[in-house]
């Protein structure tokens, strides 16, 4: 239990110092602990390193400034997460969404790297797939639209693609969230719900536009993006849903999207 508040802890500090310049060691000593066992449980249980999480998230909501804020400047939005310079902000960005920030504002935002949640702790082990992310403003917005459609997606063999390397899997994360992005209407929000999972939130109650967005996305099935010189083929399972039945709660809406997202592999198989 020690550990999980330690990262809870951790996930806090960091979020409510995401604008300033934080570095490992200032978050150890908020946590009270030493900077390098709070290196070591970060990244066994995340599988990230304390800066790699904190540079994507500070472009994560860097990005979501730019799109929902068009009168802001490039330099504003660096500056306003920590950045000193247009070229700092520019490499940064492009390392976590493969384009630059002018790119980018071309386009609707995607919820690329949600805050983290604290783990759930079984026995000696955390389980981290699902649950660690967390979807707060997805159910916010879900609440305002009960009975609007859902569209789930997940990568097929996504593990494969990570072995050749971790770059090649963080592109075909990228290119399943772009292949969403441009299936989906003006109002619709595109959200990543797990490591490899993503859900289209719809602004629509029309189960058949719901599909008509499933078409689509499944009609980009096998395409490949490019990593390095070679040509990577990338599918994705996909499936519409609709959670009905009363008062949804945070945790039935998780539940409701990865059974929808099971439910779409088996009925595939």
């Amino acid at each position: 239990m020690e550990s999980i508040k330690l990262l809870v802890d951790s996930l806090n500090y960091i979020e409510l110092h995401l604008k300033d310049n934080i570095k490992t060691a200032d978050i150890a000593k908020a946590c009270y602990c030493s900077k390098s066992t709070l290196e070591k449980l970060f990244g066994h249980v995340y599988s990230i390193s304390i800066h790699e999480y904190i540079v994507r998230r500070r472009i994560t909501l860097a990005a979501r400034l730019l799109s929902e804020r068009p009168e802001t400047s490039i330099l504003e939005a660096a500056v306003e997460y920590g950045y000193n310079s247009h070229e700092a902000f520019t490499r940064a960005f492009r390392k976590v969404f493969n384009c630059n920030p002018s790119e980018f504002r071309k386009r609707k935002h995607m919820e690329l790297f949600p805050r983290y949640r604290e783990p759930i702790r079984k026995g000696d082990s955390y389980m981290m797939e699902r649950r660690n992310v967390d979807i707060s403003e997805l159910y916010d917005l879900f609440c305002g639209r009960k009975n609007c459609c859902f569209v789930c997606c997940d990568i097929k063999g996504l593990v494969p693609i990570n072995d050749i390397s971790r770059k090649a899997g963080d592109l075909a994360i990228l290119e399943t969230m772009r292949r969403m992005e441009e299936a989906v209407g003006e109002e619709d929000i595109v959200f990543r719900i797990g490591g490899d999972e993503f859900c289209i939130l719809t602004n629509s109650e029309d189960e058949g536009y719901a599909e008509e967005i499933v078409q689509r996305i499944k009609s980009h099935n096998e395409e490949t993006f490019r990593y390095d010189d070679e040509e990577i083929p990338l599918s994705l399972w996909v499936v519409s849903a609709k959670l009905t039945g009363g008062q949804v709660k945070y945790n039935d809406l998780f539940t409701g999207l990865h059974v929808a997202i099971k439910g779409g592999k088996d009925h595939a198989e």
